[in-house]
């Protein structure tokens, strides 16, 4: 383990990262905010609006890899109109010589094309949705960006990784130089990473206060709904044993590779698996010793034991 990592902070990621949930719903079902936000927000756009967002739908996942390399190097704070301007106004060539260090395969047409496509709607997005809410983010992701900060003068980087994300360690990647931090509030509570050449960014999900205290909290909800199949306790005693790859899984548990990605999801967003990631070698997953000890805590706080 040779990296340093950064914490970064900042509202264009999270911009970014509500865009990329909205328009492609990946993860939804399985994010706090769920199917239901997709709808909410939907039937408050104007059908002009919808129907322009639409159209990335289409277009390449990849492509979100070089806006957020984008917003790594902002050079104009952390204005989101400051930073939608600045790609309007900024040649592809210069788009292109920030992200390309991070993306060998890249060129200056995708950098033109993605700057063309993608900013008049990420302005859209701004102006017809998060313009709202960004009032009420900003405190909570500059909030936890400082306490990681503060953890990073005390713990070494792999474990602060692992803290920050739930659960992933990142490992036998000689060649990651920098992982960069930063907090979301949408994409809550999964981490999701981009791996670039030489450096590696990593979205973890930001502790957001519950509304009703004599409510369950929503982490125990999650826990304790990973762990009422029988087959997801199963699979963690699998892992238990020794990190396993998903090959190895379909091999000795017996089970569709749909499945048991069903169930690694579930249980990676309650907070059970650590997430072995490393350049050379597929994900690999273990039981995370924390979340048995959480889970107790958890449960103690809310049953007032």
């Amino acid at each position: 383990m040779n990296y340093e990592v950064k914490v970064d902070v900042s509202p264009i990621y999270e911009l970014l990262g509500s865009f990329m949930v909205y328009i492609s719903k990946k993860w939804v079902r399985n994010l706090d905010i769920g199917p239901e936000w997709i709808s909410e927000v939907a039937n408050k756009l104007a059908p002009e609006v919808s129907a322009a967002l639409s159209q990335a739908a289409a277009w390449p996942f990849d492509d979100y890899d070089v806006l957020y390399a984008w917003a790594i190097h902002r050079n104009n704070g952390d204005s989101v109109p400051n930073f939608l301007e600045c790609l309007y106004e900024t040649p592809e060539d210069v788009l292109y010589a920030a992200a390309s260090p991070y993306l060998p395969d890249f060129t200056v047409a995708e950098a033109r094309r993605i700057r063309d496509h993608y900013t008049p709607l990420l302005e859209l997005w701004y102006e017809h949705y998060f313009k709202n809410i960004e009032p009420d983010i900003i405190p909570l992701i500059e909030e936890d960006a400082l306490e990681k900060r503060i953890l990073l003068t005390k713990m070494d980087p792999l474990s602060l990784v692992e803290y920050a994300s739930g659960g992933l360690v990142i490992e036998n990647a000689p060649e990651v130089q920098t992982i960069v931090l930063f907090p979301t509030v949408h994409n809550r509570p999964i981490n999701a990473y981009c791996y670039y050449k030489k450096m590696m960014l990593i979205q973890y999900p930001v502790d957001v206060p519950e509304e009703d205290e004599d409510e369950p909290p929503t982490c125990l909800l999650r826990m304790t709904h990973a762990l009422s199949d029988p087959k997801r306790l199963r699979l963690l005693r699998y892992v238990a044993e020794k990190p396993h790859s998903l090959k190895e899984m379909i091999r000795d548990l017996d089970q569709s590779e749909e499945l048991l990605k069903h169930h690694l999801m579930i249980l990676r967003v309650a907070g059970l698996l650590r997430i072995h990631l490393g350049v050379e070698e597929k994900e690999k997953f273990s039981i995370r010793p924390d979340g048995a000890s959480e889970l107790q805590m958890f449960l103690e706080s809310y049953m007032r034991l």
